[in-house]
């Protein structure tokens, strides 16, 4: 989000997935979405279906790098080397869309300037792809009519994640390839609400809507409508917080539907920071490995029990209705309102239309949105009046930056926070399978799923299998400068000589034991995709 919305405007996806199909060429970078985002999936093969060019930027072999008219299999960490490879190339051969280029963005001078440095011998050496892939990757996309660049995790999940999806921004805008249907940028977020959460408050550093705290003009707006002073200065983000209960100096978290002690990374800090609050409450659903270091547990409710909204990748709010009354007798919002009741706040709201309704009253984005045109269609904001139809394609004519116009962003490779050396010689990137869903605490509990993947597996190349005298099936140990796991080998061509994967399903072989304590310094996102590793039968 804040790569994005640095660079257009909005921290969200530009077009729509209904989109997709009339893809000419697609850029898939970073995600695996056959198993990570598998209804995404869907409108992407109906684009390949279609004849659509596909180009992959991923380390492993998945799926849909198999069927690539171009792999890119880069380094880990080496993203922002192959983008500024691919507008190097892009300027060299006067591919890039000048026209749009000088109506619509600034900066590109010094943009073009920092790409310059950028030669094919040099991106060969930084990111490990031959020359001749990253100069047809770069005519594909520049020359279609209709490209659009879907990424993950995999660019964000990176001590340089925001400047990552900067990156890819700056691609789009060279070819001119946005602001029109089936072009743009979609970026897959990690899990099925993380847009709508996101839309509406958390970030420490904005109100709803992004509206920034540090603007009086919108202090005051909240101030009238919640009756109370906010203070101008951004809080702190998650890790931050567990950073700071470390050191004593962060007393107590309340944690809802979210799993720190399985989840995040480098688990032995946070389990020691979970283990030096003061106070912890912890809402959930099922028990978790958070919810062994709480004070006190709060039953949470399922989807099927509650009313609501969820704001997918593509912006779209749709409506959620209880199939059931919650079985712990109150919906999340209920219990947050006998909290602030009890704490000397009135929260007087009869029902989450109420909610939705003040939404609308203070974030401008969502202002045409209400439960009565959320029960005939799902809508897509920006939806800033009650006759807008909501957006299908963000940035047709303006930029939501100030003046209109993206900016193009210098940026420079960096790599990833821990490389692989002689003592610990493999990068282990972590991520996902279709089966399992997030820290696993509710697929683990289904057993049709469970007899289909039933534990843990580590993913090696078959010449790093034969090097270690490890066969398919072997057990290994598994070691970081952090911690270490007992897994099955899966001998397996996905994976390139010196890389290995592992899921974060799994709590009797929780990866996130190896996982780095670097971070992106902007947003705070852990660098899940990269750390350094030895492996030992």
């Amino acid at each position: 989000m804040a790569g994005l919305a640095t660079s257009l405007g909005a921290g969200a996806a530009t077009n729509s997935l209904a989109q997709m199909p009339d893809i000419d060429t697609l850029f898939l970078f970073g995600s695996n979405p056959t198993e990570a985002h598998p209804i995404v999936s869907l409108y992407l093969k109906k684009a390949l279906r279609k004849g659509a060019k596909l180009i992959v930027g991923d380390p492993r072999k998945t799926w849909m790098a198999k069927r690539a008219d171009v792999w890119l299999n880069l380094k880990p960490g080496s993203n922002i080397a192959i983008m500024n490879g691919l507008a190097h190339v892009i300027l060299k051969n006067g591919w890039e869309n000048r026209d749009f280029i000088e109506k619509r963005t600034e900066s590109f001078e010094a943009f073009k300037r920092q790409v310059e440095k950028y030669d094919l011998k040099t991106v060969e050496r930084l990111t490990g792809v031959k020359a001749d892939d990253i100069v047809e990757a770069a005519r594909l996309y520049s020359h279609a009519d209709k490209a659009m660049i879907v990424y993950g995790l995999g660019v964000t999940e990176h001590q340089t994640g925001t400047e990552n999806s900067m990156s890819i921004a700056n691609l789009a805008l060279l070819c001119g390839h946005i602001g029109r249907p089936s072009t743009g940028i979609m970026a897959l977020r990690g899990q099925n609400n993380v847009q709508g959460a996101s839309d509406l408050g958390p970030l420490p550093a904005t109100l709803p809507g992004y509206q920034s705290v540090s603007d009086p003009a919108v202090r005051a707006k909240f101030e009238k409508a919640w009756k109370v002073p906010i203070d101008p200065v951004p809080g702190l983000k998650s890790v931050e917080m567990l950073d700071r209960a470390c050191h004593g100096k962060f007393k107590g978290i309340f944690i809802l539907g979210e799993d720190p002690a399985h989840t995040d990374p480098n688990v032995h800090e946070v389990r020691k920071a979970l283990s030096s609050l003061e106070f912890l409450v912890v809402q959930d659903i099922f028990h978790t490995e958070t919810t062994k270091y709480a004070d006190v547990i709060l039953p949470g409710a399922s989807f099927a029990e509650k009313d609501g909204t969820f704001t997918n990748g593509e912006r779209r709010v749709q409506r959620v209705r209880k199939a059931i009354e919650p079985i712990a007798g109150m919906a999340e919002w209920e219990v947050i309102c006998k909290l602030a009741n009890r704490m000397g706040y009135p929260m007087t709201y009869e029902h989450p239309s109420d909610i939705m309704d003040e939404i609308a009253s203070l974030t401008p984005q969502y202002g045409g949105i209400s439960y009565e045109r959320l029960e005939t269609e799902s809508l897509q904001w920006p939806c800033p009046t009650k006759d807008h139809p909501g957006t299908k394609t963000m940035y047709t004519d303006l930029f939501s930056r100030p003046g209109g116009l993206a900016k193009f962003m210098v940026l420079d490779h960096k790599g990833p926070g821990e490389a692989a050396d002689r003592e610990y010689p493999y990068t282990l990137i972590t991520g996902r399978i279709r089966e399992h869903y997030n820290n696993g605490s509710m697929t683990r509990r289904a057993k049709g799923i469970m007899k289909l993947v039933s534990e843990e597996m580590i993913e090696i190349s078959p010449a790093d299998a034969e090097k270690l005298n490890i066969e398919d099936g072997d057990y290994v140990k598994v070691s970081s400068r952090r911690g270490k796991v007992n897994v099955r080998a899966k001998v397996t061509r996905r994976s390139q000589k010196g890389n290995v994967f592992m899921t974060f399903h799994y709590a009797d072989a929780l990866v996130n034991l190896l996982t780095s304590e670097h971070k992106d310094p902007i947003t705070g996102t852990p660098e899940y995709k990269a750390c350094a590793v030895k492996i030992e039968k």
